[in-house]
This record gives structure tokens, C-alpha cells and sequence, in this order.
């Protein structure tokens, strides 16, 4: 049982799980950003903090499409695969570079997927 994990007591590992939201929330921000500005819409800044996702029921246990369900639960085996197989500066390094590609990958997954069901709609 020593080395189960629990959450964070001290505030830097509360930061890096709040870091993992922000950078989700940022790299969403800037794929609708992107999308709204190549479509030459006036203000994409505001076209992108007024998007929203569809409002309808999610499929595959909370997901909107099993591409979504397979990304998330791949990224999570990745992980812990890493942080399970190494140690030291090497985890570091390769958990400090993998998991914000992993998170970022994820952000354009739920953008595609958002994007397609509004154009289904329209």
C-alpha cells in the first residue's frame, strides 16, 4: 500500500492538475480561434469564447463518439504506462513532454468532433 497514490497535499501538485485543465481549455480556445479567423469571420476572438458544444446527449459513457472514448482511454494507458516504467529525470522528461501533446491531442479530437456535429445540424 506505500505506493498507492492519493491526491496532492501540497499545492504544486494541486497546480498541475489545474495546469492540465488550463492547458485544455487554452488549446480548445485556440483551435476555435483558429477555425473562426480561417473563416474570415470579423472578430475570431469573440467567435471563439462564444462557441459552445452541442447540447445533445453524449454517447459511449460521457463521450461524443468512441474516437474520443479510445483517445482518452489510450492516453491515460500511455501514461501510466510511462510514469509505471521509468523513474527519475527520464519520467520527468518524457511525462513533461508527452502529457501536453497527450492533453493537446485530445482538445482537437473534442474541436473535430464539436465541429462535425454542428455542421450535421446546420
Amino acid at each position: 500500500m506505500t505506493l498507492a497514490r492519493a491526491l496532492p497535499t501540497d499545492a504544486s501538485g494541486w497546480w498541475f492538475f489545474l495546469g492540465t485543465f488550463a492547458l485544455y481549455a487554452a488549446a480548445r480556445w485556440f483551435f476555435a480561434w483558429r477555425r473562426a479567423r480561417r473563416d474570415g469571420d470579423e472578430h475570431p476572438v469573440r467567435a471563439a469564447f462564444a462557441e459552445e458544444d452541442d447540447p445533445r446527449p453524449a454517447t459511449a459513457g460521457g463521450f461524443r463518439s468512441y474516437r474520443q472514448f479510445f483517445g482518452f482511454v489510450g492516453s491515460a494507458v500511455l501514461v501510466v504506462v510511462v510514469a509505471g516504467l521509468t523513474a527519475g529525470r527520464l519520467r520527468l522528461a518524457l511525462l513533461g513532454t508527452l502529457v501536453p501533446l497527450l492533453i493537446t491531442a485530445l482538445a482537437y479530437l473534442d474541436f473535430r468532433q464539436a465541429r462535425k456535429e454542428r455542421a450535421q445540424t446546420l
